[in-house]
């Protein structure tokens, strides 16, 4: 077998693909430019000739306490006195509703809307510098980084303002060395309701009686890790927010008159307990503003907002404190915290329009800098905003030059200003890189080509050696090179991004034009013409029903309400396929046996290659996998997770933990279906290892299957039961609990490593017993015989044995080694004794069926438990197509019983589409969704209940977590290959070659008789599957970039193209672990035939 030129092509095409992902993602999800200036209390702001606007006025307040509640949403803020039975979240906060009532001079209650991504990284960044986080930022919200762009922050470090912090460590990374004193706790575990808020509670009202702080910053997790843990309707949540609302009321009680308090929730949450996303249930927190002295000249009228954006706090707090507002701020001041013009508060202060004209000189600054800068702000809304501005200004400085009071429109007229700048921004910050995003469209669309040829061609490939990995890849070192060639002289700087489209381009081009020769039909050693490689492109090849459904899949992706409803529309589209597979068998009348027509002479036609009975049976199992398969289906709708476009759609009970189940009946209802789902599991794998004797040998696969399989699944099970013990309970096991919490992962962590290990290192199941020959043997070897289907061992019951197959192994070492007789002599053949193999029929499938199942419950634990069923419906269905593509096979192989296996072992694009359906509804079933919110972060902390030190393990825990049915199905696609072999048919055409009558099933053993068409059937597998899902990834590249500009682009279209792409790159990883076991295999399969020949001739 080739087993190298193989995995290097499948390495090859992962990466022109990469390339072209790469590529495109750096075009389409650019950062917006970040303007390095920033603000000071000397600048002149235009048109203005005297320096002194921002700080010519003494503050309104002198100092400040900023109480963030991470995830305070407004719902949990509102109190309703009429309300008699409130959820967990309801009216919990009553100091705010009472205070508002009570003190309308000091203090409102407002809606505080977010801008998307709603993850608190980015909310920490909006509420300080005043700007818009762009898409892409929310990739950061685990890697943070110090924000160099102008904040508040800095700003009151400038001003000498000693700013105390104390909470989330957050803080710590995005303003490094900016606090006066600092009193970070670790943020990242979600589970830990209590660490942050307690450690603020210690410090935080010593704090606020001393003199050495200015502004004190307290950033308090519980309420939001309650919500990601146990969901807002939760009593751990009124708890929470009861606890908050002490700590509010205390807060209140402690401050001095010259002391703003402001209460503000960085972002909401969804009914899940879940954000990250733009729904008003993610973006809309609360704010709450009290002074113990007057700050608002009445109580709340309609001219109030109705809504405060998150960058209006900004230029706010800025003005009230006497300091500039940050350079790149686009936000607008919140006018009822000043007096209207011609009025002075009780502290003086400036008023409404003296501080929108600030303001508006600010933002129209920074205006006038990016767009000299970045250039991407469309001219003709720029040249509008500057005539408005102009207009303005010219209004403005006319008033106060003629000594009289500006007009009443100005205040509506510059605010509309600050307005129509803030959506302008917000509209053009979606940046694009055209080129970039052409050569990604262009490098994807040649790769998925390259990947149709070459699975079109793959027997060729193999066959002739005429154009493999070596002339692409050194054409692609020398793009390369001349691209950064090309650039050092044209700019002097070389962008390894193009550099790497010319090395994948030059590549491609060169394959396809090298398969296009071989696809030419050049003349034989007779003088005639060759046939042709292959015919592919062909229109009847195209408009097959698999390759239809596919292409309907890739349309539909340029539509939203396909997105948004995916998960039953695959559901239904794999239902299709399946449905598809008897009704054309029986069109083709190859799903029943043909009826016996006497009157046809005897001897005229072939006797058919396989009994009627066997095929009629065949048909019926055919059909029975068939019905399991929409059971599955069926089943697998109850696991679905809801979009927050869906309306009325109700997410699966499943999808919450044990421990957020209040009923304890319905928690040991969950845990009983769980723990048998997860016993199921285990039973099934082994018992079909069982079944084709795998499990006889003393090697490391079948170790693992007898004990590190079972040994595994009773950690899973025992860690569901303690993760679902409340915490108040067991108190005198507290200790032994927490202990438990960390072992039972980490320990089925280490089961699962020590079994993959032993399978990859030792990945053979077969059993060997040597036996005297039955009689003496001439000097001419009989024809070999092998049976791996029957011949049960009557001695240790073991299955599958494929008896006399000494003849054929020494056989075939001596073909690969050149010589043409039989070594030894012939007085030496009447001596040898027969072997007998057990589990020699399944020697490729077993391991890597075993490798898929142990994977499974690895992943698995990074679930919630109630998913432990629909893994086992995943299991299933895996069966069930597996079975329904091997009994499609045999009448095909009835329909023509002259056809030998010469023809080699191409598996039919329907059950490659099939599988690539397979994974992306499992993807749904497991609770998935291609949505930010849906990430079940919780996955990161599964044995590492109190936190990590870096991202690079949780972000892979999280990955694992999200794309678990991609990897599945990805280490489990050389089945399709192996599983028609692994059910073969005694006594069949299926069995035997052509002119050998009588011979048993051999199964899987015939790939090692055929090593170059075992090579080009796997490269072809393989290629295939990379086709189908490569193919998924450029539909939803081009509907991202065709619709880039559609309303829902930022909130279903790029997401599903990060979700898609992520799942490409997961799945070909997985793919290529997948193909590398079975070369490992063949590896261990070769060595065991050379030691098995001197053993079985001493």
């Amino acid at each position: 077998m080739k087993r190298l030129p193989v995995l290097a092509l499948l390495l090859w095409v992962c990466a022109v693909y990469f390339v072209g992902i790469y590529l495109f993602v750096g075009g389409f999800l650019l950062v917006r430019l970040e303007v390095n200036r920033t603000s000071s209390c000397g600048d002149v702001l235009e048109p203005g000739e005297e320096p002194g606007d921002f700080c010519r006025s003494p503050p309104r307040f002198s100092r400040l306490v900023l109480l963030i509640v991470d995830a305070l949403k407004i719902d949990f803020a509102r109190f309703d006195p009429g309300n008699t039975a409130p959820r967990p979240y309801e009216n919990k906060l009553p100091v705010l509703g009472e205070t508002v009532t009570s003190r309308p001079l000091q203090s409102r209650l407002y809606p505080f809307r977010a801008d998307p991504p709603t993850t608190t990284m980015q909310r920490i960044k909006g509420f300080t510098t005043g700007s818009l986080p762009t898409f892409v930022d929310v990739g950061n919200n685990f890697a943070s980084s110090a924000i160099l762009e102008d904040n508040l922050i800095h700003q009151l470090g400038q001003v000498g303002k000693r700013v105390v912090f104390m909470g989330d460590d957050t803080w710590e990374n995005l303003f490094p060395k900016k606090f006066y004193r600092s009193l970070p706790f670790p943020s990242f575990n979600v589970k830990d309701l209590h660490t942050v808020d307690n450690g603020i509670l210690q410090h935080l009202y010593s704090t606020m009686v001393g003199k050495d702080w200015d502004v004190l910053v307290a950033h308090f997790l519980g309420v939001d890790h309650c919500g990601h843990r146990f969901g807002p309707d939760h009593p751990a949540m009124a708890d929470k927010l009861t606890q908050m609302n002490g700590v509010i009321s205390s807060v209140i009680d402690r401050l001095e008159n010259d002391t703003l308090l402001v209460v503000m929730g960085d972002h909401g949450m969804t009914d899940t307990g879940d954000h990250g996303g733009e729904s008003q249930k993610e973006t809309d927190a609360a704010i709450f503003l009290y002074s113990p002295s007057p700050i608002f000249p009445g109580s709340p009228s309609q001219t109030e907002p109705d809504v405060v954006p998150q960058t209006d706090l900004v230029p706010t707090l800025a003005l009230l404190l006497g300091i500039p507002i940050p350079y790149s701020s686009v936000g607008q001041v919140l006018l009822p915290l000043f007096p209207p013009h011609g009025q002075k508060g009780a502290a003086g202060g400036i008023s409404q329009l003296e501080a929108l004209w600030i303001n508006a000189k600010q933002v129209n600054r920074f205006l006038d800098t990016y767009s000299s800068m970045a250039r991407d702000i469309p001219p003709e809304s720029l040249r509008q905003l500057r005539a408005h501005f102009s207009r303005l200004s010219s209004e403005y400085l006319a008033a106060v030059r003629d000594g009289r009071s500006p007009s009443a429109k100005l205040n509506s007229s510059l605010q509309l200003y600050l307005t129509s700048v803030r959506d302008t921004c917000r509209a053009t910050w979606a940046r694009f890189n055209h080129v970039k995003m052409a050569a990604g469209l262009a490098i994807l669309a040649l790769a998925c080509l390259m990947c149709f040829v070459l699975s079109e061609l793959s027997q060729a490939l193999i066959r002739e050696g005429g154009v493999g990995p070596k002339a692409p890849v050194l054409v692609a070192l020398m793009s390369a090179a001349a691209a950064a060639a090309a650039q050092l002289l044209a700019r002097g700087s070389v962008e390894a991004a193009w550099c790497l489209a010319a090395g994948a381009l030059g590549s491609e081009l060169l394959f396809l034009w090298r398969a296009r020769r071989l696809n030419t039909p050049t003349a034989s050693k007779n003088g005639g013409k060759a046939p042709k490689a292959a015919g592919w492109l062909t229109p009847r090849q195209l408009l097959a029903a698999p390759l239809l459904v596919w292409l309907l899949r890739c349309a539909a992706l340029l539509s939203d309400c396909y997105v948004i409803g995916e998960g039953r529309v695959v559901t239904f589209l794999l239902f299709s396929l399946a449905i598809y597979v008897p009704v054309r068998l029986n069109w083709d009348g190859l799903l029943l046996p043909p009826s016996h027509d006497p009157l046809k002479s005897a001897g005229l036609l072939p006797a058919p290659a396989v009994p009627a009975a066997t095929v009629r049976k065949e048909g019926h199992t055919l059909l029975a996998c068939l019905g399991l398969l929409v059971g599955s289906l069926y089943l697998s709708l109850s696991f679905h997770a809801c979009r927050e476009e869906q309306g009325s759609c109700q997410p699966s009970p499943f999808l919450s933990p044990l421990s957020r189940l209040q009923s304890s009946q319905l928690k040991n209802l969950h845990y009983v279906l769980s723990v048998a789902s997860l016993g199921m599991w285990a039973f099934l794998l082994r018992r079909c290892l069982c079944h084709y004797g795998n499990l006889n040998s003393s090697g490391g696969t079948v170790f693992a299957a007898r004990w590190i399989l079972p040994l595994l699944s009773v950690c899973l099970g025992l860690h569901w039961a303690v993760s679902a013990t409340p915490d108040d309970s067991f108190r005198n096991l507290s200790e032994l609990i927490g202990l438990a919490h960390v072992a039972l992962p980490r320990a089925a962590f280490c089961l699962l490593a020590l079994g993959l290990a032993l399978i990859w290192l030792d990945p053979l199941t077969v059993f060997v017993k040597a036996r005297a020959a039955a009689s003496a043997r001439s000097l001419t070897l009989p024809p070999p015989r092998y049976r791996a289907s029957t011949g049960i061992s009557p001695q240790a019951e073991l299955h599958h044995l494929i008896p006399q197959i000494y003849q054929r192994m020494r056989r075939c070492l001596d073909d690969d080694a050149g010589g043409g007789g039989e070594p030894g002599g012939g007085g030496e053949a009447d001596n040898r004794p027969a072997v007998e193999a057990y589990g020699l029929g399944t020697v490729y499938s077993a391991p890597t069926l075993l490798f898929c199942g142990l994977l499974g419950l690895g992943l698995l634990l990074l679930h919630p438990e109630g998913m432990a069923l629909s893994f086992l419906l995943l299991l299933l269905e895996m069966g069930s197509l597996l079975h329904i593509h091997a009994s499609s096979t045999l009448p095909i192989t009835h329909a023509f019983p002259f056809c030998s296996w010469s023809g080699g072992f191409a598996v039919p694009w329907t059950p490659v589409v099939l599988w690539s359906l397979a994974a992306a509804q499992f993807f749904h079933a497991t609770g998935h969704l291609p949505t930010f919110p849906s990430i079940q972060w919780s996955a990161a902390f599964v044995g590492f209940p109190d936190g990590h030190t870096g991202t690079i393990l949780p972000a892979s825990l999280v990955t694992l977590n999200t794309f678990a049915s991609h990897i599945l199905f990805a280490v489990g696609c050389p089945l399709l290959l192996f599983w028609p072999l692994v059910r073969e048919v005694r006594g069949g055409r299926a069995g035997r070659a052509c002119g050998e009558e009588g011979e048993d099933a051999v199964m899987e053993m015939r790939l090692r008789e055929n090593p170059q068409q075992f090579s080009a059937a796997l490269l072809q597998l393989s290629t295939r599957y990379l086709f189908i899902n490569g193919a998924q990834v450029f539909a939803s590249v081009c509907a991202a970039a065709i619709l880039r500009r559609h309303l829902m682009v930022w909130k279903v279209f790029a997401p599903k193209l990060m979700f898609e792409a992520s799942g490409f790159l997961v799945s070909s990883v997985f793919l290529l672990i997948g193909v590398t076991l079975v070369l490992r295999v063949d590896v261990a399969v070769s060595s065991w035939f050379k030691r098995l020949v001197p053993d079985a001739s001493r």
